[in-house]
C-alpha cells in the first residue's frame, strides 16, 4: 500500500520546506514552557502563581492543539508520492521514539532519586510504549509527563495512512466546510464532558480529573485535532487561499485566547481555539508558498522550531526538578523567580540542543530514509559492431 493524499494540485505550487511553520513550533513550545513555569516550578508564591496561571496557564492546552493540528497538516504537506505504509511509519517512530525513551529514562531516574517514589514496571511499559493516555487515570502518567502528547501522536502516525485516502476523496470545495464540521464536533464533546463521572480536580486545570483525561489526552477525542490539520492541508494545496491572512488569523488566535477565560473550562482543553489556530497553520502556510516574509522564517526561528521537539521534551523535567536543586522547592521573592525563570529557560534550551545535536538529528540521518542499494557496475566490453556503436 502506498501513501496518498489525493489533495495536491498543480496550481498550490508547494514548497519542499515550510519554515514559517517551523518558526511556529517554537512559539507554541514557549507558551508551553510559561504555563509549566508557573505550574510545575514552585518558584512563585502562591498567590502570585495563581495570577499568572489565569494569564498563561491556558497556553499548555493550546500549544499541545497547535501542535496535533500540525502534525496533520504537514505530514499530509509532505506526503511522497509512492512512499510506502512502513517506511512511513519507520520515518515517524524514529522521529519520537529515540527522544521519548531518552527523557522517559531520565524522568524515572530522578522520580526515584529526587522524589524518592517507587516506580511499578507496569507503570513504566506502559508510559514506554506510549499506552499511558489509554488509562483514565493521571497517576499512569510517570516519567516524563508531557509525553503523553506523544501517546496520541502515535495513534496518528498509525492512522495517518487510513485517514489521508479516507479524507482525499473529499471534493476541495468542501473541505472548509467539514472543517467545520470538525471543530463543531469538538465543542459538541467538550460540552457533553460535563455529563461524566464526578472525580477530583485537576491542578491548575479548573476541570475534573476525568474530564482532563477524556478532553486533554484521550487519543481518540485529539484524533479531532489532527483531522482539522489534515483537512486544512488539503486545502491550501488545492490552490485555494485562507479566509485569513497570517495577521489577521494571530490576532483572532490571541482574541479567542482572552475569550477563553469567560468561558466554562471544558471549552479551554481545546475545543475553542481549534479553529483560530487551524486558521495560523493555513495562512502561515501560504504564505511561504507565495514566498512572503513573515518573521518566522528566517533562520534562528527555524533553528528554535528545529530544536522545539527537544526542547518540550526536555522542558518539563527541568522546570519540576532543577528548582528543587537550587531552592529546595520553596517559593522565592518574584523578582528572584524571574531571574530564575530565564536561567531555567537557558538551562532548557541548551539540554534540548544537546538532545537534538546528539539523538534527534542523527538518528533520522543514519536510519531515517532507506539506504540506497548500490547495483555494482558490470566491467566494459570491448566494442563490437554488435554493440550498436555505429563501427563498420
Amino acid at each position: 500500500m502506498t501513501l496518498s493524499t489525493s489533495g495536491r494540485t498543480a496550481s498550490a505550487k508547494p514548497t519542499s520546506k515550510l519554515p514559517t511553520l517551523t518558526g511556529m513550533r517554537f512559539i507554541a513550545a514557549i507558551v508551553v514552557f510559561l504555563a509549566h513555569i508557573v505550574q510545575a516550578s514552585g518558584l512563585f508564591a502562591p498567590a502570585v502563581a495563581n495570577t499568572m496561571n489565569t494569564v498563561v496557564g491556558r497556553g499548555g492546552f493550546v500549544g499541545v492543539g497547535f501542535f496535533f493540528i500540525l502534525s496533520g497538516f504537514v505530514l499530509t504537506w509532505s506526503a511522497r508520492a509512492g512512499d510506502t505504509v512502513p517506511r512511513f511509519w519507520r520515518r515517524r517512530l524514529l522521529k519520537i521514539f529515540p527522544n521519548h525513551l531518552v527523557t522517559l529514562c531520565a524522568g524515572i531516574v530522578l522520580l526515584i532519586a529526587v522524589s524518592h517514589q517507587a516506580v511499578s514496571l507496569g507503570d513504566a511499559g506502559l508510559n514506554m510504549a506510549l499506552m499511558q493516555t489509554w488509562v483514565p487515570d493521571p497517576a499512569a502518567i510517570i516519567g516524563n509527563p508531557v509525553a503523553w502528547s506523544l501517546s496520541c501522536e502515535l495513534v496518528f502516525y498509525l492512522s495517518f495512512p487510513y485517514l489521508a485516502r479516507l479524507l482525499g476523496k473529499i471534493r476541495p470545495e468542501r473541505l472548509l466546510a467539514w472543517s467545520a464540521g470538525v471543530v463543531a464536533a469538538m465543542v459538541a464533546i467538550a460540552a457533553l464532558a460535563t455529563a461524566l463521572p464526578a472525580a477530583p480536580d485537576m491542578p491548575f486545570t479548573g476541570v475534573t480529573a476525568t474530564e482532563w483525561w477524556f478532553l486533554l489526552v484521550f487519543p481518540p477525542v485529539r484524533m479531532l485535532d489532527f483531522v482539522l490539520g489534515i483537512l486544512l492541508a488539503r486545502f491550501v494545496l488545492s490552490g485555494r487561499r485562507p479566509p485569513l491572512d497570517l495577521r489577521t488569523s494571530a490576532a483572532l488566535a490571541v482574541a479567542m485566547y482572552v475569550v477563553t477565560a469567560f468561558l466554562p473550562t471544558t471549552y479551554h482543553l481545546s475545543a475553542v481555539m481549534a479553529a483560530p489556530l487551524g486558521l495560523v497553520i493555513a495562512a502561515g502556510a501560504a504564505a511561504d508558498v507565495a514566498g512572503q516574509s513573515t518573521g518566522l522564517s528566517n533562520r534562528p526561528m527555524v533553528w528554535l522550531g528545529d530544536v522545539s521537539f527537544a526542547f518540550y521534551m526536555v522542558h518539563f523535567l527541568v522546570l519540576f526538578y532543577l528548582p528543587q536543586w537550587i531552592t529546595g522547592g520553596a517559593p522565592v521573592g518574584t523578582p528572584a523567580a524571574l531571574v530564575l525563570a530565564l536561567l531555567l529557560f537557558g538551562t532548557t534550551l541548551v539540554l534540548s540542543w544537546a538532545l537534538f545535536a546528539l539523538v534527534e538529528r542523527p538518528v533520522m540521518r543514519r536510519f531515517g530514509t532507506p539506504r540506497r542499494r548500490i547495483v555494482p557496475t558490470p566491467p566494459a566490453k570491448r566494442a563490437t559492431p554488435a554493440d550498436g556503436d555505429g563501427a563498420g
